[in-house]
């Protein structure tokens, strides 16, 4: 299967090498670039890429990780390609929806790997960026972890936060997926090593 590609990068002379790297790359077709978030975003709508490699820094309009929060689906994977790999600069673009995180310094073989496995929505982390990061849960889904904790079954849960057992059902899906497990008792256990719950 080639993985369609759309470039993000404020720099002409960046998606220009990144054009000619990718070209080399087997089952990898560069499908558009753009040179801002705004662009990005609007390039994304109609080109449908398989994944955007995002810059974080844009310049003037949007930056990196709103562009992210604004593309990411499960349609369209992000992943982002910068130089700054501070944790907060992660922990913005994952929590906006990045698919993985990889610096500039990645050597092409690393770079073609992660947008492979983006593409397959697995994640994809430089190995300079802390790789036990899981993407941050949402004040509902702290909620019924909470819950989960306390021994409480799906019925018990719906009761106690007054929403449907269905709801609780799909967040307990995004919980796993989120923290990578596929068992209550993980998602209680993952939470307590990573000091999600009090």
């Amino acid at each position: 299967m080639t993985v369609r590609i759309l470039l993000c990068d404020d720099h002409a002379v960046v998606r220009a090498g990144l054009r000619a790297l990718l070209a080399s790359a087997p089952g990898i077709e560069v499908v558009g670039e753009a040179g801002s978030g705004e662009e990005a975003v609007a390039m994304a709508a109609k080109l449908a890429p398989d994944v955007v490699l995002m810059d974080l820094q844009l310049g003037p309009g949007i930056d990196g990780v709103e562009a992210t929060r604004r593309i990411a689906s499960p349609e369209v994977r992000v992943l982002v390609l910068t130089t700054y790999d501070t944790d907060a600069d992660v922990t913005r673009a994952v929590d906006a929806g990045a698919t993985g995180y990889l610096l500039k310094a990645e050597r092409p073989e690393e770079l073609f790997a992660a947008i492979h496995a983006a593409a397959e929505g697995r994640r994809a982390l430089s190995r300079a960026v802390p790789q036990h990061r899981a993407p941050a849960l949402t004040h509902r889904e702290l909620d019924i972890l909470g819950q989960l904790a306390r021994g409480l079954g799906n019925r018990e849960i719906a009761r106690a936060l007054f929403i449907s057992e269905a709801t609780v059902k799909t967040h307990l899906g995004r919980i796993y997926a989120k923290l990578g497990v596929d068992t209550r008792a993980g998602a209680v256990a993952v939470a307590k090593e990573q000091r999600l719950l009090p």
